[in-house]
């Protein structure tokens, strides 16, 4: 094992800067899968749960959906929330069981609402609940984008260690390419943010800064 002392941060600008770095490249169709935007992880005001990596994220996922939209491409939202009962959690939900636990936060609760600056529109967008990190486990995310007959998946929302991770993971194993725009993920520390940043750029997506994606898009 290679033994550093430079920061999680150095480390991913180093990665980035790499031009012999292959990349997997745009295809012809994307879909956009915007994850767990909601109030316990992005109301940092409300919650000691939620995160804020770069403050214009929502922002930028906004743009993103509308850029979407104008190509009659899909846009999904995920949120994640259990029943009182906390059980359809399953082992993910017996570590804690604290006010801030994952198992607690309940359907229908202030914690599980998509955050309220984002621009969704209930006619068009695609909304799933999941319950586990990957939004290709257990819903019909798959079936969508199969429908929609996209070979691109990007992701926005949070965390980076976590459920975007996962969901990069899915998506390269299901063969798409992957794309994670830097400025829309976010995650509650930087060395896990960057750290996992540097793992999906070497192995399972391009990682790149948000205007090149809007560039692709405007295309």
């Amino acid at each position: 094992m290679e033994l550093s002392e430079k920061t999680a941060r150095q480390i991913f600008a180093e990665v980035q800067a790499n031009p012999a770095r292959k990349r997997f490249g745009f295809g012809n169709k994307a879909i956009l899968v915007n994850i767990d935007l909601q109030k316990s992880y992005t109301r940092t005001d409300l919650y000691k749960t939620a995160y804020e990596t770069d403050p214009r994220q929502i922002e930028y996922v906004n743009t993103l959906a509308e850029k979407f939209r104008a190509l009659d491409w899909p846009v999904v939202w995920t949120n994640v929330a259990y029943m009182d009962s906390g059980e359809d959690a399953g082992i993910w939900g017996t570590r804690t069981d604290t006010p801030d636990s994952l198992q607690n936060i309940k359907f229908d609760s202030e914690r599980s609402e998509l955050d309220d600056r984002l621009q969704v529109d209930r006619k068009k967008d695609v909304f799933y609940c999941k319950k586990m990190p990957s939004p290709f486990f257990e819903t019909q995310l798959q079936s969508l984008c199969v429908w929609h007959q996209v070979d691109t998946v990007i992701l926005t929302g949070g965390s980076t260690s976590g459920c975007i991770r996962a969901a990069a993971v899915d998506s390269l194993s299901r063969g798409y390419r992957t794309i994670v725009p830097i400025e829309c993920v976010a995650d509650k520390h930087e060395s896990y943010h960057f750290a996992n940043l540097t793992d999906l750029s070497l192995k399972y997506a391009d990682v790149l800064d948000v205007q090149e994606v809007i560039d692709w898009l405007e295309k």
